[in-house]
C-alpha cells in the first residue's frame, strides 16, 4: 500500500528492481554463510573479514533494522485485525500480538518453528487464492497511467519495498542452529527469495488492477479493501485472515533472529555479557529476547507503520552493503561467484538508500550514531569491567 502511493502502477516494476538487487546481495550472503557458518550472520562475517568495529556495525544495524521491521509487521497486523474487530485500537493489537510473540520465543525454538512452518503454509496458501480469486475481477483502467511519478517514482518505490526482501538472510543469523548449513543456507535463501518474488508480482498485479494505486495507498489493510471489489464479504474475510497470518509469522521469525544476534554479540561482549545468559529450563536467550522486545513494542507505539518500513530498509540497506564488503574481501578459494557480484551488490545498495526519505535517513544516522557511541565508550568500559 505505501509504495502503491509513491508509485502507482509502476511498483509492479519496483518489485522487480528490488528483486533484481536483492539478488547481487543474496548471492554474497550465501557464499559468506557456506564459509562461516556461525551464529550472528553478518556480524561474525564482518568481524572476521573486514574488522571488529565494522562487524558490530553489522550486527548493530540489523537489531536496529529489526526493531523496526517488528513494530511494522505488528502494526500491519492491528490494521487487519480492525478490519474485523472495528473497534479495538491498533497500537493496542500490535502490543498484544508483539508481547504473544515474545512469549513463544522465549519458550523455546522447537516450538516456534513448528508455529512458524504452519502459519507459513496457511499464508502462501491463503496468498494464491487472492491471486486466483481476484483475477476474475481485475479493472484494466487502473493500471493506467501505469507512472504517475515517473521513474523516480518507481525507483523511490523500489527502495522501500526492498523491506520485503530482506528477511533472506536471515537463516545466516541463526547457522549454528541449521543442519549441513554449507548446502542448506544457500539454497534456502535462493528458494526463499525466489518464491517471494514471485508471489510479490502476482498479488501486487492483482491488488493494482481490483482496487487501484490510490486506494491502496490510502489504506491500512490493502489486500482486504482491494478483495472488497469483488463484492464477497466472505473471500474479506478470509484475506484479512490471510494477512493477520503473513504478518505474525515475519514477527515470529523477526523476534527469532533479532534474539540470536543480540545473544550473540552478548557472547562477543560487544554488548553487555548479560545478554549472553540461557534460560535453565527453557534453554532460550530469555533477555535478548525480552529487551529486544521492549525495544519493539516502545517502537510500534512511537512510530506509525509508514515510518517503520521506511527507517528498517535504510538499516537493512546498510547491513547488505556491509555483507557485500565482505564477500570482497573472501579467500579466492572460498569464492562461489566473481568479485564484480558483491561490488555490484554494494554499489546497488547505495544507490537505494539515495531514494529513501530524509527522516528515514536522520532516524538511521541516529542510530548508527548511538552503536558507534556504545562500540567507542561503553564496550570498553564492559570489557575493562569484565576483565577487573
Amino acid at each position: 500500500g505505501i509504495v502503491a502511493g509513491v508509485a502507482g502502477p509502476g511498483m509492479i516494476f519496483s518489485l522487480l528492481i528490488a528483486g533484481f538487487i536483492a539478488i547481487f546481495s543474496a548471492m554474497s550472503v550465501s557464499e559468506l554463510g557456506a564459509y562461516l557458518p556461525e551464529e550472528g550472520g553478518t556480524y561474525a562475517y564482518a568481524q572476521k573479514l573486514i574488522s571488529p568495529f565494522a562487524g558490530f556495525i553489522a550486527g548493530w544495524i540489523w537489531i536496529f533494522s529489526n526493531i523496526f521491521v517488528g513494530a511494522a509487521v505488528s502494526l500491519g497486523f492491528a490494521h487487519y485485525f480492525v478490519t474485523i474487530f472495528p473497534a479495538v485500537p491498533v497500537k493496542l493489537i500490535g502490543t498484544v500480538i508483539c508481547l504473544l510473540f515474545i512469549g513463544l520465543n522465549y519458550i523455546g525454538l522447537k516450538e516456534s518453528i513448528l508455529f512458524n512452518n504452519l502459519l507459513v503454509t496457511l499464508k502462501i496458501l491463503i496468498l494464491l487464492f487472492f491471486v486466483a480469486f481476484g483475477l476474475g475481477f481485475l479493472n484494466p483502467g487502473n493500471f493506467t497511467p501505469f507512472l504517475p511519478e515517473g521513474p523516480v517514482g518507481v525507483l523511490s518505490g523500489a527502495a522501500l519495498i526492498f523491506f520485503a526482501y530482506t528477511g533472506f538472510a536471515r537463516v545466516t543469523i541463526m547457522a549454528e542452529e541449521v543442519k549441513n548449513p554449507e548446502y542448506t543456507i544457500p539454497r534456502s535463501i535462493y528458494l526463499a527469495l525466489g518464491i517471494s518474488t514471485i508471489l510479490y508480482l502476482l498479488v501486487g498485479i492483482v491488488a493494482i488492477g481490483l482496487s487501484g494505486a490510490p486506494a491502496l495507498a490510502q489504506s491500512g489493510s490493502p489486500l482486504a479493501d482491494a478483495i472488497k471489489h469483488t463484492g464477497s464479504s466472505g473471500a474479506v474475510l478470509v484475506i484479512s485472515l490471510g494477512a493477520m497470518i503473513a504478518t505474525a509469522s515475519v514477527l515470529l521469525t523477526t523476534i527469532m533472529g533479532i534474539s540470536r544476534i543480540v545473544f550473540s554479540m552478548g557472547r562477543s561482549q560487544d554488548l553487555p555479557s548479560q545478554l549472553n545468559r540461557i534460560h535453565p529450563r527453557f534453554r532460550t536467550p530469555h533477555y535478548a529476547i525480552a529487551v529486544t522486545g521492549a525495544c519493539m513494542i516502545a517502537t510500534l507505539l512511537l512510530a506509525d507503520i509508514t515510518l517503520a518500513v521506511a527507517v528498517s530498509t535504510f538499516a537493512m540497506l546498510v547491513y547488505y552493503l556491509i555483507a557485500n564488503i565482505a564477500a570482497l574481501k573472501l579467500p579466492l578459494e572460498h569464492r562461489h561467484y566473481p568479485p564484480w557480484i558483491p561490488a555490484l551488490g554494494a554499489v546497488s545498495c547505495i544507490g537505494l538508500i539515495a531514494f529513501l526519505n530524509l527522516h528515514s535517513w536522520i532516524i538511521g544516522c541516529i542510530g548508527m550514531l548511538i552503536g558507534i557511541t556504545w562500540f567507542v565508550f561503553g564496550r570498553k568500559r564492559a570489557l575493562l569491567h569484565s576483565a577487573g
